[in-house]
């Protein structure tokens, strides 16, 4: 089955579109990249939704547009993916989220624009969104809900393994040997990019640091990182979730406002830093033991300096990338919603309980036939 998996991430730096060929069900799941490519929001628009994730208000009829026009973008991503390729029948798109809660003593919440209805309509194409809603609505986190996926592509029969997805934030999923017998788990680990980049914005006209040249020209202050992985969220046991309500641009004012005699060089190192500090700690922290292997994915994964600092807090591990075991590091997200389309469109369930604090498993997104 040919299906377009669509993600934008809350970097909000544009939409990944990713045609896979699908075949299997979950123990023989395979999934063969096509075609990926990622498709930038226009800058108005991207600005409209960093300034709603900020807190910014709308009206119901603002709301109603703004969902409006990420949905007519997401569906040009799809159009466009599969220019010159053989139609898709499947479109898994997640949105692009501008609000998450995680549960606590209340039901969570999580909100993602880009409504599959329109997507279908203007596409021609079945479509499935809205994945986060049903793992919610019994409790769970709603996040992370890459980790079934990851389970199904790269566990190993022998080997522990990590996979490490580095966008805006930062999430694990924990795979244990098939030997070990033990469950496989998944978190989110704290921020990843995201603080790096709103940084490289404040300081240049740049979006974020290529490589990691220019963090890698500063020095951390450890002192400050030390006191930043003192706070509440790292010390939460899984399963957790975070997003840009708790690391966005208020946390980098706050950050900011600590290193006000640091240089732009030494803040990016330091931030770097502390991305890389908040992966190793949670796995020292919740893993029983440390991993053999990191596979790292996401925008992060092309981030060297950031890169090298993970391995060197976790030198027992191997640290590499997703395309090491064949999956597109850069679409590994995109290639992951079309999977979870293709598990829905075959009615089998998409969460981990483990992982997202769900008290079971349920079937995730909601169908969007053409009318």
């Amino acid at each position: 089955m040919r299906v377009i998996g669509l993600m934008s991430g809350t970097s909000i730096d544009g939409i990944d579109a990713a045609l896979v060929e699908i075949t299997g069900s979950t123990d023989d799941l395979q999934a063969t990249l096509i075609a990926g490519e990622t498709y930038a929001y226009p800058a108005e628009l991207r600005d409209r939704i960093l300034a709603v994730c900020s807190g910014a208000a709308l009206s119901i009829a603002e709301l109603a547009a703004l969902d409006d026009e990420i949905a007519e973008q997401f569906a040009q991503a799809a159009l466009q993916i599969q220019a010159n390729q053989t139609s898709a029948v499947l479109i898994g798109s997640h949105g692009q989220t501008v609000f998450h809660r995680p549960p606590a003593n209340q039901l969570g919440y999580s909100l993602q624009l880009g409504r599959g209805a329109a997507i279908s309509q203007r596409t021609k194409i079945a479509t499935i969104s809205n994945f986060r809603a049903a793992d919610i609505a019994i409790g769970g986190q709603g996040a992370p809900l890459v980790p079934p996926i990851d389970a199904a592509l790269l566990r190993d029969s022998i080997e522990h393994r990590c996979v490490q997805n580095i966008g805006g934030i930062g999430n694990v999923t924990d795979l244990p040997s098939v030997k070990s017998g033990l469950a496989i788990r998944g978190w989110d680990t704290g921020p990843g990019n995201m603080l790096i980049d709103l940084a490289v914005a404040r300081f240049s006209d740049q979006k974020y640091d290529r490589d990691g040249a220019w963090a890698a020209s500063g020095t951390p202050n450890q002192r400050l990182v030390d006191r930043w992985l003192e706070q509440d969220f790292f010390q939460q046991p899984p399963p957790k979730s975070t997003g840009r309500e708790q690391f966005g641009a208020a946390y980098l004012e706050s950050c900011l406002s600590d290193a006000i005699n640091l240089s732009p060089a030494d803040i990016l190192a330091t931030l770097t830093e502390f991305t890389a500090a908040s992966i190793a700690q949670s796995y020292q922290t919740f893993l029983p033991q440390l991993p053999d292997r990191v596979f790292l994915c996401g925008g992060g994964s092309r981030n060297t300096y950031l890169k090298s600092r993970i391995q060197a807090l976790l030198p027992n591990s191997i640290v590499t990338t997703t395309d090491e075991a064949g999956l597109n590091a850069d679409f590994k997200e995109a290639i992951a919603f079309a999977i979870l389309a293709y598990w829905r469109y075959h009615d089998l369930p998409g969460n981990l309980p483990e992982v997202t604090g769900a008290p079971k498993s349920v079937l995730l997104g909601e169908i969007y036939h053409v009318g």
